[in-house]
């Protein structure tokens, strides 16, 4: 059971901070049950799940030697862009990579998506709607989750990584 005050990841909301975990009497069975309350710390809402729920994910956030360790990966890591004329099969193949809620899967995810708006840019083509759509989703989950481990601003971890890999590449 998580604790008040912890930080968990939560299916596709991300990182939320668990305010309170309160009994909550179930409709028309008058059965109580626990709840944990939820609060978004990159969305302004309260989300109330079941603790003993099997149908929502949710687990600790990563350490910040974790975050460290991943980032420290990303100049190593080869990632290719997935293709695919029908939107049904990116959606699929995207979606699939979300739903492991594995920061390795999201970086992945990310950079082999990265890498194909750059390829399509060079082509001077069009980028499509479906690979945006999950390129943000992918980047909110991760920058979200390091953001909190490495207890920075969201909005600085794209700067932070690119900074630890320019000096990766630099010594190396």
């Amino acid at each position: 059971m998580y604790e008040i005050g912890e930080l968990v990841l939560y299916g596709s909301t991300g990182v939320c901070r668990v305010s309170e975990i309160k009994k909550q009497g179930l409709p028309d069975s008058g059965e109580e049950r626990l709840y944990y309350v939820l609060k978004p710390l990159y969305q302004s809402c309260v989300i109330s799940v079941p603790v003993d729920s099997d149908k929502a994910f949710i687990r600790p956030i990563i350490s910040r030697d974790e975050a460290e360790r991943l980032i420290n990966l990303i100049p190593g890591r080869k990632c290719e862009a997935y293709h695919s004329r029908a939107a049904r099969d990116l959606t699929q193949h995207y979606d699939a990579m979300l739903k492991t809620h594995r920061c390795e899967d999201l970086i992945d995810l990310t950079m082999s998506i990265y890498a194909k708006k750059e390829n399509m840019r060079r082509q001077k083509r069009r980028f499509g709607s479906v690979d945006e759509r999950f390129l943000k989703q992918a980047e909110d989950l991760l920058f979200g989750e390091l953001a909190a481990a490495l207890e920075i601003p969201r909005n600085e971890v794209r700067g932070y990584i690119t900074a630890r890999v320019q000096d990766a590449e630099k010594a190396g």
